[in-house]
């Protein structure tokens, strides 16, 4: 199974891409960065954009994306929002099953602490993945996290449905 994991910005977008077969190995990561000078349009644009262009050059099973955290600065939710939407466009174009999670979710999957910080989500996610260093900027690291929380969701749900199986 490969999982995208999407963490949405408007200046910044992360992404991950796992592979997971029983063991995780991260096959590809980085960022979306879009120039503060460009119109909001243009920048979902490009998000968009590269985005499309990463699903079909790297072929994943599911993408997991991050959902919203709303802060006191309503502006910058909602061009997060709006960011988050053309991610979500650009995925169920493809085809692609769309998974959703919180932050503490996705903290609790990785770290096994719902309230975990940011430097020990970075080191669980290099113990994780056997990097030789943590994985940077933040959004990359946190997209990297929200692929593993989906590929360790799935691993359950799959032995819990083979546990039913008649056999």
């Amino acid at each position: 199974m490969r999982v995208l994991g999407i963490d949405p910005g408007t200046a910044i977008t992360g992404y991950g891409l796992v592979d997971f077969d029983g063991e995780l190995r991260l096959v590809h990561s980085g960022a979306i960065l879009t120039p503060s000078g460009l119109a909001l349009p243009q920048r979902l644009l490009l998000i968009h954009r590269e985005l499309s262009e990463l699903i079909q050059r790297y072929q994943p099973d599911a993408a997991a994306v991050e959902e919203l955290f709303f802060s006191k600065n309503v502006r910058t939710a909602m061009s997060v929002g709006q960011a988050r939407g053309v991610i979500l466009l650009a995925a169920a174009q493809a085809g692609l099953p769309i998974y959703h999670y919180k932050p503490s979710e996705v903290k609790q999957a990785v770290a096994g602490y719902g309230a975990a910080a940011k430097p020990q989500m970075q080191e669980m996610v290099r113990l994780l993945l056997g990097l030789e260093t943590v994985l940077s900027p933040d959004d990359v690291a946190d997209a990297v996290a929200i692929a593993i929380c989906h590929a360790h969701g799935a691993q359950w749900n799959q032995l819990l449905i083979d546990d039913g199986a008649p056999g």
